[in-house]
C-alpha cells in the first residue's frame, strides 16, 4: 500500500488549497486528487460529507474539515511548526485562522456569487474542473445549472442586500490593513507561515481568481496578492518576529476582527443556543442579520477553549482588550 496520503480537493475550494499548502509546507507525501465525476465512487467510500477537502490515509481512513486535519498532522509531524512558540502569538495566529475560515469565506463567497461576471466565471470553471469530457454545449448547460444551484446559497453565508455593505466594506478594510503589514515581511508573523496564514490566505487567493474581488485586489493590494500566491506553496524564509515588531501593523487587523467577526460569531452562537433560526447584531453601528449557522458556533467554542488554555494570559489579555476582542472570548 502506498505511504502517500490522497488529498481530494478542488482548485476553487479555499479549504482544499489550505490543506494542500499545509501538506506542501510540511513536506507530507501526498497525491492531489482533483475531485470530479470520475472518482465519485472512491470519494464516497471515505467521505462522511459530500465536501472537500478529503484526506485518505494510507491505512484507508478518511478525514475531513481543514482545521482538524492540520491539527492532527501537527501532532504527527510537529516540525516545522505552524504554531509560534510565544503563546501570545500562537493564539493571535489561531484567531486570524478562525477569522479567515469564517468571515474571510463570507467575503469570498459573497463576491463570487453576487455579481453576474463572477457567477459565470466561477460556474464555468467548476463545470470544467469537475465534469471532464463534456461537449461545449453540455458545458454551457452545466455552467447554468451550477450557477442556478449556487446563487441561492448566498443566504447560507449571510450575504444579502441588507448585509452587502457590511461584507464589502470589511473586505476593503481588510485589504487596506493587510497591505502595509505585508509590505516588509513574507508572512503574517514574520519569516515563516503560521496557522493564521493558511486560513486567511486561502480565502484571499480564491478572491484573486474572481473578476470582482480580483480586480479590487490588483488595484489596491499588490502585497496581499503576492502573499496569497506565495501561500500556495509556502517555504520557511526565516524567523518569526516579536510582538513589539508586529504590533504597529498587526494591531489594526486585530481591531477589525474585534469589531466585525467576533461580535458576529458570538451573536450566532447565542442565537443557536436559544434555538433561534435567525439573529441580528450591531456591527460598527449598523444592524447585520442572517440565518443561524451551527458550524460557526462549534468553531467559536473551540476558539474560546483555546483562549482558556493560554497559560500566559497576562501578556495576551491587554492586546485582546485594546483590540476589542477580549469580551467575546471570556
Amino acid at each position: 500500500m502506498s505511504q502517500a496520503y490522497r488529498l481530494f480537493g478542488v482548485e476553487l475550494s479555499p479549504y482544499s488549497l489550505k490543506v494542500r499548502a499545509y501538506f506542501r509546507y510540511k513536506q507530507i507525501p501526498h497525491e492531489w486528487v482533483a475531485r470530479d465525476s470520475t472518482n465519485q465512487e472512491e470519494f464516497a467510500r471515505y467521505a462522511k460529507l459530500p465536501l472537500v477537502p478529503l484526506v485518505v490515509t494510507p491505512d484507508g481512513q478518511g478525514m475531513q474539515d481543514s482545521t482538524p486535519i492540520m491539527e492532527h498532522f501537527e501532532k504527527l509531524q510537529p516540525e516545522p511548526s505552524i504554531y509560534p512558540s510565544d503563546p501570545t502569538l500562537a493564539f493571535l495566529s489561531a484567531l486570524i485562522e478562525e477569522y479567515g475560515d469564517e468571515w474571510g469565506n463570507k467575503q469570498m463567497f459573497h463576491y463570487r456569487w453576487t455579481y453576474a461576471p463572477d457567477q459565470k466565471s466561477t460556474a464555468e470553471r467548476i463545470a470544467r474542473l469537475t465534469r471532464p469530457g463534456l461537449s461545449e454545449e453540455e458545458y454551457v448547460a452545466a455552467t447554468e445549472q451550477i450557477r442556478t444551484r449556487m446563487v441561492p446559497r448566498l443566504s447560507f453565508v449571510g450575504s444579502s442586500e441588507q448585509t452587502r455593505e457590511h461584507i464589502e466594506s470589511s473586505f476593503d478594510r481588510l485589504l487596506a490593513l493587510l497591505e502595509p503589514h505585508l509590505a516588509q515581511r513574507m508572512y503574517l508573523f514574520g519569516g515563516r507561515p503560521t496557522f493564521g496564514d493558511f486560513g486567511l490566505a486561502a480565502q484571499l487567493h480564491q478572491c484573486s481568481t474572481d473578476p470582482s474581488a480580483g480586480t479590487i485586489m490588483r488595484a489596491v493590494a499588490p502585497n496581499v496578492l503576492s502573499w496569497a500566491l506565495q501561500m500556495l506553496d509556502p517555504k520557511d524564509e526565516g524567523a518569526l518576529e516579536t510582538w513589539d515588531d508586529l504590533a504597529p501593523t498587526l494591531k489594526p487587523i486585530l481591531k477589525e476582527i474585534g469589531q466585525t467577526f467576533l461580535p458576529w460569531t458570538a451573536a450566532n452562537a447565542q442565537a443557536l443556543a436559544a434555538g433561534q433560526e435567525t439573529f441580528s447584531v450591531m456591527l460598527r453601528g449598523t444592524e447585520y442579520s442572517q440565518g443561524t449557522q451551527k458550524y460557526h458556533a462549534r468553531s467559536f467554542r473551540v476558539l474560546r477553549e483555546r483562549y482558556a488554555k493560554v497559560e500566559e494570559q497576562a501578556a495576551l489579555d491587554p492586546i485582546l482588550e485594546e483590540a476589542g476582542c477580549l469580551p467575546w472570548l471570556q
